[in-house]
């Protein structure tokens, strides 16, 4: 356990304060603005350039590294498990978004990433994309659909999650190595999340 007070964090790394929230009924859905023009595509066997390709498309302003440091076997095997659905939101404009739903866990659906591109933020997309994860979630006969966020995310995503039917039920703290220091991101990437490199950088 962490002591009150302030903590180190080394340099050319990144901290942020990861929360867990859930839902154990399916929830009804959120209303939606008319004459959207989105769609959701199934991704039943991605090659794995055209999935990170994705991440990042949605990820990179929230430094969303756990993909991109992941073995490709591991990666593939994840993202090809039956048990896994990946989908991409088509938008106008090419903009873009993704939604992972795992049901790798007995009883259980993880949204294990979501989120929409720049230029989609506070339009609606996201709610919209939402429902269709709630509703493809209960569609399984599950007791708990959960999500985790953290203080990398945009700062309006527990409020969302918690509008959406989730509760938060853990805080954790997550250190890891700043991907953009590894190359995994543009170095401009995240600018509310300074680079330290330390002095020997």
């Amino acid at each position: 356990m962490l002591a009150d007070g302030f903590h180190d964090v080394p340099d050319g790394k990144i901290a942020a304060v990861v929360t867990s929230l859930e839902m154990f009924a399916k929830p009804p859905p959120r209303p939606e603005a008319d004459g959207l023009d989105w769609t959701l595509e199934r991704l039943a066997s991605p090659a794995a350039e055209d999935y990170l390709a994705l991440y990042s498309a949605v990820g990179r302003d929230w430094l969303w590294f756990t993909r991109l440091v992941m073995p490709r076997e591991a990666l593939l095997a994840a993202i090809r498990d039956p048990r896994v659905e990946v989908w991409r939101l088509a938008a106008p404009g090419g903009e873009t978004g993704i939604l992972e739903l795992d049901f790798r866990q007995p009883d259980t659906c993880e949204l294990a990433y979501f989120g929409v591109s720049p230029g989609l933020v506070g339009g609606g997309a996201a709610r919209w994309m939402m429902n269709r994860a709630v509703e493809r979630a209960w569609s399984r006969p599950i007791r708990r659909f959960w999500v985790h966020t953290c203080t990398l995310d945009h700062p309006n995503a527990p409020r969302f999650y918690m509008r959406s039917g989730f509760q938060p039920f853990r805080r954790e703290v997550e250190i890891a190595d700043d991907p953009r220091l590894a190359g995994l991101a543009p170095l401009d990437s995240a600018p509310h999340i300074p680079v330290i490199r330390g002095d020997s950088a």
